[in-house]
């Protein structure tokens, strides 16, 4: 049975994460930090898991430690999951390649947040989610808090029957801290639903796997040239069969959940001539603004991404309609010295593989640090595709008056829907409005049968004074 909750991104997942887990390992680092906590506070509380049991949820000394405890309680058979974002998702690096390589199959929940690069910022983009590409774990997106509960499902479902591990990622703090009306999974029935989708064969035959002294095997051997390289290569046919495989749980839970989700999502005109691919909660205010620009009498669409690792080009060739002359693929991150970002190459590369160099591809930087993406500058980028040749490499949301990459906005576009009550609060620091704006917004969604949503900006400044510093983590 499903439950109408009114959360957050980061409380929507730990109801699925909860349940698959045994063992969660963490460490805490904004803005990921109340996934566990209230993983704790549930277990604390007597909650049963899947398995029929508490959750052990333990803190350890650092993300790096984090890691090292999800690596060893997987050996051990046990499903384990862990909770991160930016440096402390790099520090688990190391730990995620031994994952793989030994096709453990577990979570890591991951709500994207900027690197410090030339300095820290505790807000969101894909950062520290595309540093992980090479990891070997499989990669899911999710747009809103509504897809992060159902996705983080067919990423616990979606590991088990791969034998693959998922790094599941939804955006700092425009998603993990957006509050929204949701329909979640009714966990007073032991999760009952949930386990009808569940491999059980898989769970038998990974926790007999499990390091036992009354069943030796050997694991984390040195390998020399002999045999090394094959032994990479062994693990092809998990990683082509992963995409079937997310697309067939994806498959059962719409059956569950009514709410219907593919590798790549097409949203638009059926015979658009100019689509942008994204992936991440940018994808809501581009899909607002295709309806808006449809109805004007623009041929335009969008190509959500959701399952970015393995990247499964027939999927994604299905996902883009013919007619389609010009994308532009916008990425969350920035990569210095690259020949652009990783979105933009793997879409590159997929065409081109696909005999589609046809189609004008370019590429478009956006958000960096939670910075405002908006339907005014959505309707820059399809205007920017309108031109015979479109500038590529391009940012939207600043004002580059330095290398000069930034697109002209044009004059501010309202698409909501005719019909939404939106308000606007501000408050100073710890005067309390934004605790209460949360339980105003959990009241609508709670007692009314009104859709409520709900984002709070935030930032890390403080008064200063000479003898004081304030460092967010």
């Amino acid at each position: 049975m499903s439950i109408k909750l009114t959360v957050d991104g980061n409380t929507a997942v730990s109801h699925v994460a909860y349940a698959f887990s045994d063992v969660a390992a963490i460490y805490p680092i904004t803005p990921s930090s109340p996934m566990a906590e209230v993983a704790d506070e549930w277990a604390a509380h007597g909650r049963l898991n899947l398995f029929g049991q508490k959750v052990r949820v333990a803190e350890m000394q650092s993300e790096a430690g984090a890691a090292g405890a999800v690596h060893g309680s997987l050996a051990a058979g046990a499903m384990t999951t862990t909770f991160t974002a930016s440096q402390g998702l790099l520090l688990m690096i190391p730990n995620m390649y031994k994952i793989s390589g030994e096709l453990m199959p577990c979570v890591f929940h991951v709500s994207a947040r900027a690197l410090a690069y030339h300095a820290l910022n505790i807000f969101g983009d894909h950062s520290d989610v595309m540093a992980c590409r090479q990891t070997g774990f499989a990669m899911l997106a999710s747009n809103s808090v509504q897809e992060a509960t159902d996705l983080a499902l067919v990423a616990h479902l979606s590991a088990i029957e791969a034998s693959v591990p998922f790094l599941h990622f939804f955006d700092g703090f425009r998603t993990s801290h957006e509050i929204q009306k949701i329909d979640a999974i009714d966990p007073k029935d032991g999760y009952a639903e949930i386990k009808k989708l569940v491999n059980w064969d898989k769970v038998k035959a990974f926790r007999e796997g499990g390091l036992n002294p009354e069943h030796p095997h050997q694991r984390g051997t040195a390998q020399n040239p002999d045999i090394y390289f094959q032994g990479r290569e062994a693990a092809n046919k998990y990683y082509d069969a992963t995409p079937a495989i997310v697309e067939k749980v994806m498959k059962k839970v719409a059956k569950l959940t009514g709410r219907t989700y593919n590798l790549f999502d097409y949203v638009g005109a059926p015979d658009a001539d100019r689509i942008i691919i994204a992936m991440g909660s940018g994808c809501d205010a581009i899909e607002e603004t295709v309806n808006y620009l449809n109805k004007h009498r623009q041929k335009v669409g969008l190509v959500k991404v959701h399952l970015y690792r393995p990247f499964s080009i027939k999927h994604f060739l299905k996902a883009i309609p013919e007619t389609v002359k010009k994308i532009a693929v916008m990425d969350r991150t920035k990569e210095s010295g690259s020949l652009g970002e990783p979105l933009y190459l793997d879409v590159c590369s997929a065409l081109l593989e696909a005999g589609r160099g046809d189609i004008k591809v370019v590429g478009g930087r956006y958000g960096l640090g939670s910075k405002e993406f908006n339907p005014t500058m959505v309707k820059a980028i399809y205007d920017n595709l309108k031109k015979a040749n479109p500038k590529n490499h391009f940012t939207v949301g600043i004002v580059d008056d330095v290398t000069h990459t930034s697109l002209e906005l044009g004059p501010t576009l309202d698409v909501a829907p005719k019909g939404t009550v939106s308000c606007m609060f501000y408050g100073l620091g710890s005067d309390g409005t934004v605790g209460a704006n949360k339980n105003s917004i959990k009241i609508i969604g709670d007692h009314t049968d009104k859709y409520a949503q709900a984002y709070f900006a935030y930032d890390s400044k403080r008064p200063m004074s000479p003898s004081m510093t304030w460092c967010p983590r």
